[in-house]
């Protein structure tokens, strides 16, 4: 499967009732899909699915996969406490038209190497769908290690790793191993650039949500071979990724929404609204990585 280009997490409206705001979803989607990204990843980090009701999350796909299927790639979020709950939640998003999973650990439980491998290996036989694995350890709680990749990378099924560790020596150890049918895809926003050099060719990454054109432009940089603008390009949006990166990311990639045109509300408790302060710091990155476009 092809997964080139810019995937995107996208966040979950929400209206001043706390629920879910379609129309705000809708109209982020369109302007997504206008600017160029590959593919929408639903029910990702961003996308707060932690905070979502089994009912809301069936409901949220089921729209994602009618706005935007036909249009673009659609990936589902998968993740679970359990490997069962995985299975149940990717059968489902393959009835409902979804094209690959993403799937990270099984949270909490902290399951050793050989059960991390089992964990995937049990969603590849049971779905059949093509598979992104999704390694951060900040969330998860436990790393997929080099050898469990190097492992799970010859099932056909499992097609890629999203690298969210921030450790870039152990993404370039995965890129330079070179597996067949097999890639590394961005996951560390403020790393992009050095993926990219390195012959990445895929990113997801939630600051996409408000700078879709940045991350497609660096993509189509790297590709061309052109390095200066890709250095340039990730020159003038690197303090927005920092500043998100430090604290508050999915706060934050709504505060950018709304700064570009497009509110999609606030985060759900437990995440709680960002102070003034911290807003104006971001936004103030934010303004000056987006000038002129």
């Amino acid at each position: 499967m092809n997964i080139d280009g810019v995937l995107v997490p996208v966040v979950t409206p929400f209206d001043d009732r706390n629920q879910i705001d379609y129309p705000a979803l809708g109209r982020l989607l369109d302007h997504l899909i206008d600017s160029g990204v590959r593919g929408i990843v639903a029910c990702g980090t961003t996308g707060e699915y932690y905070t979502l009701s089994t009912e809301e999350r069936r409901d949220l796909m089921a729209y994602i996969a009618r706005q935007a299927g036909g249009r673009t790639l659609l990936i589902a979020g998968v993740n679970d406490t359990h490997t069962a709950g995985s299975i149940a939640k990717a059968k489902e998003a393959k009835e409902m038209g979804y094209q690959a999973l993403m799937l990270a650990p099984p949270i909490y439980c902290l399951p050793q190497q050989h059960e991390i491998i089992q964990h995937y290996q049990s969603v590849s036989s049971a779905v059949g769908m093509p598979i992104i694995m999704y390694n951060f350890p900040a969330r998860s709680g436990v790393e997929i290690s080099i050898e469990a990749v190097m492992e799970l990378a010859s099932d056909p099924n499992i097609i890629g790793i999203k690298e969210s560790s921030g450790d870039f020596s152990r993404a370039l150890t995965l890129i330079n191993a070179d597996l067949p049918n097999f890639q590394v895809v961005c996951g560390s926003d403020d790393q992009a650039a050095d993926y990219f050099f390195w012959g990445v060719r895929s990113w997801i990454g939630g600051a996409a949500n408000y700078l879709p054109k940045e991350h497609v432009a660096l993509i189509e940089a790297a590709q061309a071979g052109d390095y200066q603008r890709l250095r340039d390009g990730m020159r003038k949006i690197l303090p927005a990724l920092k500043n998100q990166e430090k604290a508050d990311y999915n706060q934050k990639a709504k505060v950018g929404c709304a700064y570009i045109g497009y509110p999609v509300g606030d985060t759900r408790p437990p995440l709680a609204s960002i102070s003034e302060g911290d807003k104006a710091e971001f936004l103030e990155a934010l303004a000056a990585a987006i000038v002129n476009q």
